[in-house]
């Protein structure tokens, strides 16, 4: 399934007219040796005054959007055709054996300390001690078992479900609730690698949810289709940046399509603006996405959350 088809409508419904201001969208794959795109395009509703493009401080493409006339609906589809080649994670590499904490070399350091920073207070160590569970008694690991153990253990031990508003939980809340959507376990799982010595970036996208059921996973089909979706990578200087999506138990990039990646997820938000008008203006927002494969059909999902007044999009 190399040549994808992505689909992503989002729209805003007001009472009465509403005066906008600047928006800005991240909706365009990031290039790379797996995956190309071959075309993208953007509609908006009402059209712009202004649309111009950006690269923010992690590479991803920003689209900022202005607006001067008033309107009681805003919507923004985006359209793109991927060339998606997934290749294996750790490919070429036998194994990583390590004692941990790990060290980067003096090379690598500086540009990856503050993705291996601790984003979230863990006063008691929760989180800690169960990213130390995978370790052996004697301290050490093999890294690349870890992270698939680890990956593996979220998506079967921990209950999926669909949130679209609202940022991360706490990877405290996740491990005592053992539930949450899929920012929350890249979320737990970034903190605990991160409680280890390694590095973690939040990744933002899709993921291409097959029409049959998929080899070696519990139940029928991924899970986070029909909206966008999120995971983490985690840097290992023979591999480089590998992908990890715990909500799915997927090792490597297989099905998912990296659209935005960000030390933190707030800087990943697929959209995000603001409006102008009384505090019960907003009636309501709608997402669609559909990710389609040129030899199969795809999952379609219309979601209908809650009030959500800043306008920030989140991801499943």
């Amino acid at each position: 399934m190399p040549i994808l088809s992505i689909r992503h409508l989002t729209r805003y419904r007001y009472r009465k007219p509403v005066m906008l201001g600047e928006h800005r969208m991240m909706f365009r794959p990031l290039e790379s040796y797996d995956q190309r795109v071959l075309s993208a395009s953007v509609t908006i509703s009402p059209e712009p005054h202004l649309l111009r493009h950006v690269h923010d401080v992690f590479g991803n493409a920003v689209g900022v959007a202005s607006f001067l006339e008033r309107t009681t609906e805003l919507c923004f589809e985006s359209r793109v055709t991927l060339d998606h080649r997934p290749v294996p994670a750790f490919d070429g590499v036998d194994s990583y054996e390590e004692r941990l904490p790990f060290a980067y070399s003096a090379q690598d350091m500086p540009d990856l300390l503050r993705s291996m920073e601790r984003a979230f207070p863990d006063p008691e160590g929760t989180v800690e001690r169960w990213a130390r569970s995978f370790l052996r008694r004697d301290g050490g690991a093999n890294l690349q078992r870890l992270l698939a153990d680890m990956t593996q253990a979220i998506h079967s031990d921990f209950r999926y479900g669909t949130r679209l508003q609202g940022g991360a939980q706490s990877p405290a809340e996740t491990l005592a609730s053992r539930t949450g959507a899929c920012r929350d376990f890249a979320v737990l799982m970034m903190e605990a690698v991160r409680s280890l010595g390694l590095a973690a970036q939040f990744v933002s996208g899709y993921i291409y949810v097959p029409p049959r059921p998929v080899t070696g996973l519990i139940g029928t089909s991924r899970l986070g289709g029909g909206h966008t979706h999120a995971w983490l990578r985690v840097f290992l200087p023979a591999c480089g940046w590998v992908e990890f999506d715990p909500t799915n138990g997927i090792v490597g990039n297989a099905d998912l399509i990296r659209v935005a990646i960000a030390r933190d997820p707030r800087q990943a938000l697929p959209l995000w603006g603001s409006w102008s008008g009384e505090s019960d203006d907003y009636l309501g927002m709608d997402v669609e996405v559909d990710v389609v494969s040129e030899e199969e059909p795809a999952l379609s999902a219309t979601f209908l959350p809650d009030r959500q007044p800043d306008l920030r999009t989140g991801v499943g």
